[in-house]
């Protein structure tokens, strides 16, 4: 079937024959036009594709928050347990700290400045 084509519903159609081309190279192929090869994209996309995409990015958006709250507790984490280290540390070296204590408050009147700063109340 040279000049017919049989398609899918089995209809004959008929078909313009090729002919010899001009510069007597028959061994060669039609050449389509671009616009056939290319295919146009629909401009809209289905309900199904619209609603499986607005899932994906729902998921993605679910996963990213329990990452960002979980570095974010770690973080947390990390900066109670180095406040607490900090006041145990403070706790300890007033604990080993030598003290006397200062019965006459008459002696402080007679201290100079630079002892006077070294004093604390407790």
């Amino acid at each position: 079937m040279a000049a017919s084509e049989i398609t899918e519903e089995g209809e004959k159609r008929k078909s313009i024959p090729r002919g010899k081309p001009k510069s007597g190279r028959v061994w060669k192929s039609e050449k389509k036009r671009k616009s056939a090869v290319i295919g146009v994209q629909p401009l809209h996309t289905t309900w199904d594709k619209k609603q499986k995409d607005r899932m994906e990015k729902k998921l993605m958006k679910i996963y990213e928050k329990e990452l960002k709250d979980g570095t974010k507790r770690l973080k947390e984490e990390k900066r109670r347990k180095m406040e607490e280290r900090r006041k145990q540390k403070e706790e300890n070296e007033k604990k080993s700290q030598v003290v006397q204590e200062i019965k006459n408050t008459a002696k402080i009147k007679r201290m100079k400045k630079k002892q006077l700063r070294m004093l604390t109340t407790r």
